[in-house]
């Protein structure tokens, strides 16, 4: 497996997680909004209630975010390289390394660290359609591009 692949394969199951544990607290809203329905009368019912409507909604926001997160990882092929950076590039710089994706934070692949980042970040936003040797500033920091994949 190449480093990409095994960054893809991280980046998949980050994502996967996520949407398991939004899908699960989901679930417990809603026996919470039915069990609130069934036991309780009055101003604290309906502040009860509330609480849990506004729960479900941020819940859903999230929801709807980490499905649009799983649909830009769907547009990924681990196996195709470019020259220039674009969404699924491995990039080795002299400052760090990264994985054009999604926000994932720090992973680790083939004994090296590398920064999952989605495109619309401010170092994604410099790196992309970069080739190798080109030079970017970052935080008043001059970053070179060695390698890309």
């Amino acid at each position: 497996m190449t480093v990409k692949e095994n960054l893809f394969n991280q980046c998949c199951e980050f994502v996967e997680y996520r949407l398991q544990t939004i899908q699960h607290t989901i679930l417990d809203i809603q026996t919470a909004l039915q069990t609130e329905t069934k036991s309780s009368v009055g101003d604290k019912h309906e502040t009860g209630r509330a609480m849990l409507q506004l729960e479900r909604e941020k819940t859903g926001n999230q929801l709807a975010e980490i499905t649009k997160i799983k649909e830009a990882l769907s547009k990924i092929d681990p196996k195709k390289t470019t020259k220039t950076i674009a969404l699924g590039s491995v990039v080795y710089t002299t400052k760090a390394n990264y994985f054009i994706a999604i926000s994932a934070g720090e992973i680790n692949a083939k004994g090296k660290k590398f920064y999952a980042i989605s495109p619309n970040t401010p170092i994604g936003k410099l790196l992309i359609r970069k080739g190798k040797n080109d030079t970017i500033v970052f935080n008043q920091n001059t970053i070179k591009i060695l390698k890309i994949e």
